[in-house]
C-alpha cells in the first residue's frame, strides 16, 4: 500500500539551546499547517507540559500583499497571467500569533482532543473538561471519570465504576463514525466511552472495556474502518472494533513482530510509543520507546519495519542505533510523515551532544509513495500496478505499456529504481501481455506536469486505462491526463474551468473516455462528467450530467458506471459512445437507483463499490445463460466487511431479445449478504475465457495479515447437472509473501511491490560522517515483485476433497510456463509440513497430492526435482507416497526422459547399495550412448567411477589437467600442442610432439587410468564403450562413431588396431558405401549427358593433382612401385610417420612461384600460426577436380583448352559433392582408419570421396608392408562387388572405378601371391622415443627422394587438423582444447 521512497529530509530548525528543541508536531485538519512545539518556543494548540494552563492563540493572516515567501518568475512567463487565487496558492502567507486567553484548569493536562466545535481535555485529577474553542466552559461541569460506569458490553444491566482514587486518562482519541472516545487509563487499562444519548454529561456516558488488557500506552482511531489501535507496553498493538449488536469491544487483530522475521529484536522493542493512521486510513505507523518505526496495512500486513536489514546494520555488520521518534504527524494525502526525532532535553538519561547531528532533536520528513488503490479503489479491475507519489507516478507496464501499437516506442528506463532481470523477461509468453506486466523489476516513472502541480498540489487520485497506455491524475482542482505513447500531458486550456471543478469520487477510464464525479464550484452543483481523451481538454467537449448528492465512489464495469453517493444510495448509469457530427462524445443515462441507507450507518465507511458478474449461481444453473456475464451483483466493502447484493432472479423472467438493453427494466437487487471480513481490496474482471473459467469468474480478496482469499466457482464436470447438495462457490484462504496490488487472472499471478534499501555508508568511511542522516538511514527504493498462487488453491481444494475441481483448474493452467514449478511447490510444501510434523497426522495430504500430480506428464520431473531440493531425511516419507525410485527410474527410461532418469540415479545412489545404483547407471549409460547424449555420457562415466571408488572407501579421484585421463582417448591429437587448459610449466613442450602419437596404449585401458583402485571400474566402463563402438561399426554408423570418439575421448585408433580383423572389417562394401552416402548427406555421382565423348572417360586427363605433379616433374603414381630409393621397412613406417608435413615440403610448396603465393590464402579460414602450415598442406595434396581446387594450378595447366563438354563434366562433379562439413569429417575418419591400418574402410571412404590418390596410397601400403592377406582378399572382393553394383544401380561410379582399374588389378595380383604373416609388425608401445625419431628422419628422407610425396600419403587426409577436429566435434559440441599444431620436433 505505502512504500518509503528515498532518504528522509531534515528541516532546518533554529536550535539555540536544548530547551528550544522540538518535542511535538501536529497538523491542522487540512494538513496545511503544522504546529511544532518546544519547551520554551511556539506552543500552539496543544500542550503536554505539566502546567495546568491552556494557551489559546488566534491566527490572523495579514491580508493584503504581505507574504513570507513568494516565487519569482522571469518576465513574460505564463505563470503570472490569468491564474485565479495565484497569490494564495503560490506564496507562503505571513501569519501572526496572538495570545487570546489563558485558561487555568488547576491540574496537569494529560491529553486534549478536538471534537467538532469543542475541545475535550483530560487532566491528571481524573476530570474530563469540555471547552469551547473561544476558551469558555459555557457553564458545563467537568465530568469525573469515577462516575462513568464501565462494563464488558452495553447490554449489561449495570457497569462497575473505576474504583481507585488517582485514575485519569493517559491518552484518548475521538472516533466520529463510532461516536465515542477510545481511552487509555494511567494503569494500562483500555476502554471506549460513548454517550448514550446526544447530551454529553456524566449521567449519559457509558464505557466498555476488554478484561484482558492492562498494559495500554497509547491509542489511535481509524474512522473509515471503525478500528481502535491500542499500543501496549509489550511492544504489540492490539486493534479493536465495536460489535454492532452488543456494543462490546472485539479484538480484530494484532500488529506484532515475529521471532521468525526479527529474531534479535522482536521482544526487545520496548513499549509502543506512538500509533498514527494515515489520512486515507489505509495504513498505520507504529513506533517504539527503544526506537524504530513500522508500517502496517489496515488489517495487519507488515509493509515496512526499520528494525532489521540495512535500517539496523551497517555494511560492515555493526549495529546502528535505531532512530527514536518523539512525535509524528502525517502530511497531506499521506505523501509525507513529519517526525520529531532524536533525544530531546526531556530525555535526562542521555547527555546532550551538540556535535552529533543525529542525536540532536530535529524535524525529519519521510517521503512515501502509495498504491492508487488506497484512494481510487475502482482501479481494482485492472491488471496494472500503479503507484502515486506527490509529483510522479510509477507504472509496472514498463517498456511496452504499449501492448498494442507502440511496441517500437522505447520507454525511458534510465531513471527507474531497482535492477535485475525477471525470469519471465523475454520468454515470449502467450497470455495477455504477461511479459509486459512482469518484464523486470524496474518501474516506468512518469513525472507529473509541473504546470498542473503548481496550482493543484497534492495529487489526490490517479487512474490508468485498460491497455496501460494513458493515465489521468486529479489534484486539488481539475484533472490532467498523459499518454505513454506520445509522452505528452494534456491540461485544461481554460484555467478557470480547471479551477472551477473539484473531483470528489475518484475517476475511471472507459475506452477512450475519462469518467469522473465532481463538484462545480460556480454552479454549486454535483456533476458526473465524461471527457474524450483525444479532444481538447475543455468543458465544451464534455458530457455533463447533474447528480443529486455528492459522489463518494465511482467505478466502471463494461458499459456501466456505478456511483456511491453521500446519501448512501447507489446509482447505475449506462454509458455509450455517440458521434454527433464532427465531435465524438459519450452519452450517460440513469439505469437504476438502489438505496442502501438501511444497511450503511455512515457513508464514509464505504471503502469501495464495484459491479461484478459474480453470483452464487453459476452460469450453468441460470435460467438465462446469456446473462451469466452481465452485471450480476454489487460488491460493497463496508469498513472491511465485504457485502454482496445480487440481482433478484426469483420473479418472472422476461425475454426481450429485440428491445434496447438500455430500455429493458433491470432486475431489482436482493438484500445484502456478508461474504468476508477484514477485506482491504477486491479484484474481479469482466473478461470471459471458456478455458479458464475458474480463474476469471473468481473473486479475489486481500485481507491484510490474514493473506488472500479467493471465492472460487465450482463447475460440474462435462456440463453434468450439478449436485444439489454441493455449494456453487467456495471461499479459499491462502498466504502469499508479498502485498498484493494487482491480480493477473489468466496467468495465476499476483503482482505487488516491495521496499528495498541501498546502503551508502561506504561513502562516509570517516568517523566524522558516521552520524550523517544518509549513513544512519538507507536509501529506499520500491521494486516490482510477483508471486504464483495456483499451488495454494490446488492444495486447498485437495484438502476439501475437491480433487475433481483441482484437476479441472490445473488442466486449464497446464500451458502456463511456470506450471511445472507450481506442482513442485505444492509437493514440496506439503512434504515439508507433514514430514517434519512432531504429532502424527491423522489424515495426511501427501498421498493425495502425489496421486494428483500423476495426472500430469510432468509427474516424474516434479517428484525428482522436489526430492533433490529437500533434505535426505525426508526422502523415505516422500517415496512412500509417490512410489519406489527404482520404478520411477525405469519409467523415465521407458519414456526416453534420460535427464530425469539421471536425477533419479542420484537418489538411488543415496538410498540403495552401490550394486543397485551401478546396475541402473549401466542401463542409463547404454541408453545415453545409444541416443548420443554425450553430456550425460560424460556424467555417467564420472558417476560409475565414483561408485567404484566409493566401494573401496576412498573418495573419488578427480583427474587433474596434467593427467593423461583428462584428455581421454583423444591424446593422439590433444598432445600435439599444449592447450590453454594444460599447465605449461609442468609439461615441457618437447613431450607434445608427433612421436607421442606413435606410442599406442598396449593394454585394454592403456595408461588412461593411473590409480590401481580404479582399474576394475575403468575396465568395466571400457568394456561398455568397446561394446558400443563395435555396435556402431557393425551397423555402419561411422558418423555416430566419430562423434562418440570425439565427445567421449574414446581411444579409437588403438581399439581399431585390435578390432582390425573383427568388428573393424567391412563385410559388405556396397551396404557400407550406401550407408555413408546417407549418413554424410553425400550425393551419389551422376553421369552427364555428354559423358560418352568425355576426355575423362578414356583417361586423356587425370586429376588436377596429377597434372600439377607432372608439371613440377614429380614421379607419376604408376611409377611408385618401381622406386627403389626406400627399403620395405622404411615404407612400412612411412604411412605412419608421414602424417605431418615436413619442412622440406613446405619449402617446395613455397617455391612454386608468385601465382602460387595467392593460392596459399584462398582455401582457408583458419586464424593464427597454422595458416601457413595448413595452406602448404592443402597445396601439396593431390586434390582432384571434385575438391574445387582447380583454380590453384599454374599457367602450364591453364593453357590446356577445355571443351564445353569438359566444363559440363567439371560442373557435374562439383554438384555431386557433399557438404563441406561432411567432407572434413570423412577425411578425418580416413586419417583415423589409416592410422589403425583398417585399409578396407579407407578404400570405402576413398570411393565415396572419389580420389584415386587415396586408393594409390593404400596400394603403396599393401605392397610395402606385409599386410594381412585376408584383408587384401576382402578388399578385392569388396571392390568387385562395388563394381557390379555400379554397373547395375549407380553408373555414376563407373568413371571413377575405371580410373582406378589399374590399381585394383595390382591388388588382385598381390592377393594371389603368398604372404608371410610374421613379416608384418605393427608399431606398438614398447618402441623408445629414439627409435621413433629415427623413423621420422627416415620418412623425411623418403619424402625428400620424391617417392611418396606428402600429398599422396598424409595430405589428403590431413586437410587441416583444426578443420577436421572442429567439424567432427561440431556435431554435438566443441572440444575442450582450442587448436592443434602439426609440428614435428
Amino acid at each position: 500500500m505505502y512504500f518509503l521512497s528515498g532518504w528522509p529530509k531534515r528541516l532546518l530548525c533554529p536550535l539555540g539551546s536544548p530547551a528550544e528543541a522540538p518535542v511535538h508536531v501536529q497538523s491542522d485538519p487540512q494538513r496545511t499547517f503544522f504546529a511544532v512545539l518546544a519547551p520554551v518556543r511556539l506552543s500552539i494548540w496543544y500542550s503536554r507540559t505539566a502546567y495546568g494552563y491552556i494557551l489559546f492563540f488566534h491566527i490572523t493572516s495579514t491580508r493584503g500583499d504581505k507574504y513570507l515567501y513568494e516565487p519569482v518568475y522571469p518576465k513574460g512567463s505564463p505563470q503570472m497571467k490569468g491564474t485565479p487565487h495565484f497569490k494564495e496558492e503560490h506564496c507562503a502567507p505571513a501569519l501572526n500569533l496572538e495570545m487570546r486567553k489563558i485558561l487555568d484548569l488547576q491540574a496537569p493536562i494529560m491529553s486534549l482532543q478536538s471534537v467538532l466545535e469543542d475541545l475535550l481535555v483530560a487532566t491528571s485529577d481524573g476530570l474530563l473538561h469540555l471547552i469551547h474553542w473561544e476558551g469558555m466552559t459555557n457553564g458545563r461541569k467537568a465530568i469525573n471519570l469515577c462516575t462513568v460506569p464501565f462494563s464488558v458490553d452495553l447490554q449489561s444491566s449495570r457497569g462497575s465504576f473505576l474504583g481507585f482514587a488517582d485514575v485519569h486518562i493517559r491518552d484518548m482519541e475521538y472516533c466520529a463514525t463510532l461516536d465515542g472516545f477510545a481511552v487509555v487509563f494511567n494503569d494500562g487499562k483500555i476502554g471506549f466511552i460513548t454517550p448514550v444519548s446526544s447530551r454529553f454529561t456524566a449521567e449519559q456516558l457509558h464505557g466498555v472495556w476488554p478484561q484482558d488488557v492492562v498494559d495500554g500506552t497509547c491509542v489511535a482511531v481509524n474512522n473509515k474502518y471503525r478500528l481502535m489501535a491500542f499500543g501496549c507496553a509489550s511492544g504489540t498493538v492490539q486493534v479493536y472494533t465495536i460489535d454492532n449488536t452488543t456494543g462490546a469491544m472485539l479484538l480484530s487483530h494484532k500488529l506484532e513482530l515475529t521471532a521468525k522475521q526479527y529474531p534479535d529484536i522482536w521482544n526487545k522493542t520496548g513499549a509502543v510509543k506512538l500509533v498514527k493512521w494515515s489520512p486515507d486510513n489505509s495504513v498505520v505507523i507504529v513506533t517504539w520507546e527503544n526506537g524504530g518505526l513500522s508500517l502496517w496495512s489496515v488489517f495487519g500486513a507488515q509493509l515496512i519495519c526499520t528494525l532489521g536489514g540495512d535500517f539496523a546494520y551497517r555494511s560492515d555488520g555493526t549495529k546502528k542505533d535505531p532512530l527514536k521518534i518523539n512525535s509524528m504527524s502525517w502530511g497531506a494525502e499521506g505523501y509525507h510523515l513529519w517526525v520529531v526525532s532524536g533525544f530531546g532535553a526531556h530525555n535526562p538519561g542521555i547527555e546532550y551532544d551538540s556535535k552529533s547531528v543525529v542525536k540532536q532533536p530535529g524535524i525529519l520528513l519521510f517521503q512515501f509513495i502509495k498504491s492508487v488503490l488506497t484512494v481510487n479503489p475502482c482501479m481494482s479491475n485492472q491488471e496494472q500496478v500503479l503507484l502515486q507519489g506527490e509529483d510522479r507516478l510509477y507504472l509496472n507496464c514498463g517498456e511496452a505499456s504499449q501492448t498494442q501499437s507502440a511496441r517500437s516506442s522505447s520507454a525511458h528506463s534510465e531513471h527507474k529504481a531497482g535492477g535485475g532481470k525477471s525470469p519471465f523477461a523475454d520468454s515470449g509468453l502467450e497470455s495477455q501481455g504477461l511479459s509486459t506486466l512482469l518484464g523486470h523489476r524496474h518501474w516506468h516513472v512518469v513525472q507529473i506536469s509541473n504546470t498542473y502541480l503548481e496550482s493543484n498540489w497534492p495529487i489526490r487520485f490517479s487512474a490508468i486505462d485498460k491497455l496501460g497506455q494513458n493515465i489521468a491524475v486529479v489534484g486539488k482542482f481539475g484533472f490532467a491526463h498523459y499518454s505513454l505513447l506520445t509522452k505528452k500531458w494534456k491540461l485544461f486550456g481554460n484555467i478557470t474551468q480547471e479551477q472551477n471543478m473539484i473531483v470528489t469520487g475518484g475517476l475511471a477510464w472507459w475506452d477512450d473516455f475519462i469518467v469522473l464525479a465532481c463538484y462545480n464550484i460556480s454552479d454549486r452543483q454535483e456533476e458526473l462528467r465524461v471527457y474524450l481523451r483525444t479532444s481538447n481538454l475543455d468543458n465544451a467537449f464534455a458530457h455533463i450530467t447533474k447528480a443529486q448528492a455528492e459522489t463518494l465512489l465511482l467505478s466502471v464495469f463494461r458499459d456501466m458506471v456505478i456511483v456511491f453517493r453521500a446519501d448512501c444510495s447507489i446509482c447505475l448509469y449506462s454509458i455509450e459512445r455517440k458521434s454527433d457530427g464532427p465531435n465524438t462524445t459519450a452519452g450517460i443515462q440513469v439505469l437504476q437507483e438502489v438505496s442502501m441507507s438501511r444497511y450503511i450507518p455512515h457513508p464514509f465507511l464505504v471503502v469501495s463499490v464495484t459491479l461484478t458478474s459474480v453470483s452464487t449461481e453459476n452460469g450453468i444453473t441460470l435460467k438465462m445463460p446469456q446473462q451469466a456475464r452481465d452485471a450480476e451483483s454489487i460488491m460493497l466493502n463496508l469498513a472491511g466487511q465485504l457485502i454482496m447484493m445480487q440481482r433478484d432472479r426469483s420473479g418472472p423472467q422476461i425475454r426481450e431479445k429485440d428491445s434496447n438493453p438500455n430500455q429493458r427494466k433491470l432486475l431489482p437487487f436482493c438484500p445484502p449478504v456478508v461474504l468476508a471480513q477484514s477485506v482491504e481490496n477486491v479484484w474481479t474482471t469482466c473478461r470471459a475465457n471458456k478455458q479458464k473459467r475458474h480463474l476469471l469468474e473468481a473473486l479475489w480478496l486481500s485481507c491484510g495479515g490474514a493473506g488472500m482469499k479467493v471465492w472460487l466457482p465450482l463447475f460440474p464436470r462435462d456440463h453434468r447437472k450439478p449436485h444439489s447438495f454441493l455449494s456453487q462457490r467456495i471461499m479459499l484462504p491462502f498466504h502469499i509473501n508479498i502485498y498484493p496490488l494487482a491480480v493477473l487472472f489468466e496467468d495465476a499471478l499476483v503482482l505487488g511491490a516491495v521496499n528495498d534499501t541501498l546502503l551508502y555508508d561506504s561513502l562516509y568511511a570517516r568517523n566524522s560522517a558516521r552520524e550523517q542522516l544518509e549513513v544512519l538511514f538507507p536509501y529506499c527504493v520500491v521494486e516490482r515483485t510477483s508471486q504464483i498462487y495456483l499451488h495454494h488453491i490446488l492444495r486447498q481444494l485437495l484438502v476439501r476433497n475437491l480433487g475433481e475441481q483441482a484437476l479441472l483448474l490445473a488442466q486449464s493452467c497446464a500451458t502456463l510456463p511456470y506450471f511445472p514449478h507450481v506442482l513442485e511447490l505444492m509437493l514440496h510444501e506439503v512434504l515439508e509440513e507433514e514430514a517434519t510434523s512432531r504429532e502424527p497426522i491423522p489424515d495426511p495430504l501427501l498421498p493425495t497430492v502425489a496421486k494428483f500430480i500423476t495426472e500430469f506428464p510432468l509427474f516424474l520431473q516434479t517428484v525428482v526435482h522436489c526430492a533433490r531440493k529437500t533434505e535426505y531425511a525426508l526422502w523415505n516419507y516422500l517415496f512412500a507416497a509417490v512410489g519406489n525410485p527404482k520404478d520411477l527410474f525405469e519409467e523415465c527410461l521407458m519414456a526416453q526422459d534420460l535427464d530425469t532418469a539421471a536425477s533419479y540415479l542420484i537418489i538411488l545412489q543415496n538410498m540403495e547399495v552401490p550394486a543397485v545404483s551401478r546396475q541402473h547407471a549401466t542401463l542409463l549409460f547404454n541408453t545415453a550412448l545409444e541416443q548420443g547424449k554425450w553430456d550425460l555420457c560424460r556424467h555417467m562415466i564420472r558417476f560409475l567411477k565414483a561408485i567404484g571408488s566409493g566401494e573401496s572407501e576412498t573418495p573419488p579421484s578427480t583427474p587433474t589437467a596434467q593427467e593423461p585421463s583428462s584428455s581421454g582417448g583423444f591424446e593422439f591429437f590433444r598432445n600435439r600442442s599444449i592447450s590453454l587448459s594444460q599447465s605449461a610449466e609442468n609439461v615441457p613442450a618437447s613431450k607434445f610432439s608427433l612421436q607421442k602419437t606413435l606410442s599406442m596404449p598396449s593394454g585394454p585401458s592403456g595408461k588412461r587410468w593411473s590409480k590401481d583402485t580404479d582399474c576394475a571400474e575403468n575396465m568395466y566402463i571400457d568394456m561398455m564403450l568397446w561394446r558400443h563402438a563395435r555396435r556402431l561399426l557393425e551397423e555402419v554408423r561411422l558418423k555416430d562413431l566419430g562423434c562418440f570418439a570425439a565427445q567421449l575421448g574414446f581411444e579409437l585408433i588403438s581399439w581399431l588396431c585390435k578390432e582390425r580383423t573383427r568388428a573393424a572389417r567391412v563385410d559388405n562394401f556396397v551396404l557400407a558405401l550406401k550407408r555413408l552416402h546417407k549418413d554424410f548427406l553425400w550425393p551419389l555421382p551422376i553421369i552427364p549427358a555428354s559423358s560418352l565423348s568425355s576426355p575423362f572417360k578414356n583417361g586423356r586427363y587425370r586429376t588436377v593433382g596429377e597434372q600439377l605433379l607432372k608439371s613440377q616433374s614429380a614421379d607419376p603414381f604408376l611409377n611408385l612401385e618401381i622406386d627403389t630409393g626406400v627399403s620395405n621397412v622404411q615404407r612400412s613406417q612411412s604411412w605412419l610417420g608421414n602424417i605431418g608435413p615436413t619442412h622440406h615440403e613446405i619449402d617446395t610448396a613455397s617455391s612454386h612461384g608468385p601465382q602460387m603465393q595467392d593460392a596459399f590464402l584462398s582455401p582457408l579460414s583458419n586464424k593464427g600460426d597454422e595458416c601457413s602450415i595448413g595452406s602448404a598442406t592443402d597445396l601439396t595434396e593431390s586434390s582432384s577436380v571434385v575438391d574445387g581446387d582447380w583454380t590453384m594450378v599454374d599457367e602450364n595447366f591453364s593453357t590446356l583448352s577445355l571443351t564445353p563438354s569438359e566444363l559440363e563434366h567439371i560442373s557435374m562433379e562439383l554438384a555431386s559433392k557433399g557438404p563441406h562439413k561432411s567432407q572434413v569429417q570423412l577425411r578425418y575418419l580416413l586419417h583415423i582408419f589409416m592410422e589403425a591400418g583398417c585399409l578396407d574402410w579407407c578404400i570405402v571412404i576413398g570411393l565415396i570421396l572419389r580420389e584415386s590418390s587415396i586408393i594409390n596410397q593404400i596400394l603403396v601400403i599393401t605392397q610395402s608392408s606385409e599386410v594381412d592377406g585376408e584383408m587384401l582378399r576382402n578388399i578385392r572382393t569388396g571392390l568387385h562387388a562395388v563394381d557390379r553394383w555400379a554397373s547395375t544401380d549407380c553408373p555414376g561410379y563407373k568413371p571413377f572405378l575405371n580410373t582406378i582399374k589399374p590399381q585394383v588389378q595390382k591388388l588382385s595380383d598381390l592377393t594371389e601371391e603368398q604372404v608371410q604373416p610374421e613379416a608384418f609388425q605393427p608399431i606398438t608401445v614398447g618402441k623408445t622415443p629414439e627409435h621413433t625419431s629415427a623413423r621420422a628422419e627416415e620418412s623425411r628422407g623418403s619424402s625428400g627422394h620424391g617417392s611418396i610425396p606428402q600429398g599422396e600419403v598424409g595430405g589428403s587426409s590431413l586437410v587441416s587438423r583444426k578443420e577436421d577436429d572442429t567439424a567432427l566435434a561440431e556435431e554435438e559440441e566443441s572440444f575442450q582444447d582450442g587448436t592443434y599444431d602439426c609440428s614435428v620436433s
